[in-house]
């Protein structure tokens, strides 16, 4: 799929929530849909806006934040948004962008909670924050040209919330990854981390084989409850993963 096709995120006309409100808000490069228990856009427009400008502000300060591959120091005052990422990256072996899209839904996703939404599901770029105590959600996995696309999904319970599922690829979508998975999906309390894991799990995959060997990978980072991969026609998972069919 073209990088211009997942641009336009075709996948969320594919969500039917039940009750609640959906929206969207954009800022630049940050694409966020969510659903909520009514609709609060012009609170979570200035979340957004309130999480950009401290994340741009800490990159001016140190540009090397945002270009390293490899976990970093952070300033003594860093911000909690970038505590987070370079937390994350500590724990999984990567940059700390590579959290920045968990790390934005979990901001979000708890400000509207904080102002009074009784759930938040909040989806960046297939990243998510998810905190839905009535009802469960079940979250597609796509995964480009693999036969397993939109095939699978990931059941989450509502007593298992709040939890952050991300999806990374080396074959869809725009997002820099080492790997040629077609997805890899991973579960963590911390959206964060499970960003940056997922992130780190994928960079190891090249081929078929690979996929038992990084799914083991990715099940010794502190705090993972889930791993999922996939590769064209082969599929591997392991922990506190819910999988059904769609």
């Amino acid at each position: 799929m073209a990088p211009a096709d997942y641009t336009h995120r075709f996948y969320r006309a594919l969500s039917h929530p039940s009750g609640g409100s959906t929206f969207s808000v954009k800022i630049r490069e940050s694409d966020l849909w969510i659903w909520a228990s009514h609709s609060m856009k012009d609170r979570a427009f200035s979340a957004l806006t309130e999480v950009r400008e401290v994340l741009e502000d800490y990159i001016r300060k140190t540009p090397a934040f945002r270009t390293s591959l490899v976990p970093v120091e952070g300033l003594p005052s860093a911000p909690v948004p970038v505590q987070k990422m370079i937390a994350a990256a500590e724990k999984t072996g990567v940059g700390p962008m590579a959290g920045v899209a968990g790390m934005m839904a979990q901001m979000v996703g708890e400000a509207l909670l904080a102002a009074g939404a009784t759930y938040a599901v909040v989806e960046n770029g297939g990243d998510l924050f998810i905190c839905q105590p009535a009802e469960p959600v079940t979250v597609g996995v796509f995964c480009g040209q693999s036969p397993l696309s939109l095939r699978v999904g990931i059941r989450i319970p509502p007593d298992a919330t709040p939890r952050g599922v991300a999806t990374s690829s080396g074959t869809v979508g725009p997002s820099l990854s080492f790997g040629k998975a077609d997805a890899v999906a991973v579960i963590s309390r911390n959206p964060v981390l499970a960003d940056a894991a997922a992130t780190a799990v994928g960079n190891l995959i090249q081929t078929a084989e690979d996929i038992e060997k990084a799914v083991q990978w990715g099940s010794e980072i502190p705090g993972i409850m889930g791993v999922l991969a996939i590769f064209r026609d082969t599929i591997a998972a392991w922990g506190d993963l819910e999988l059904t069919n769609i």
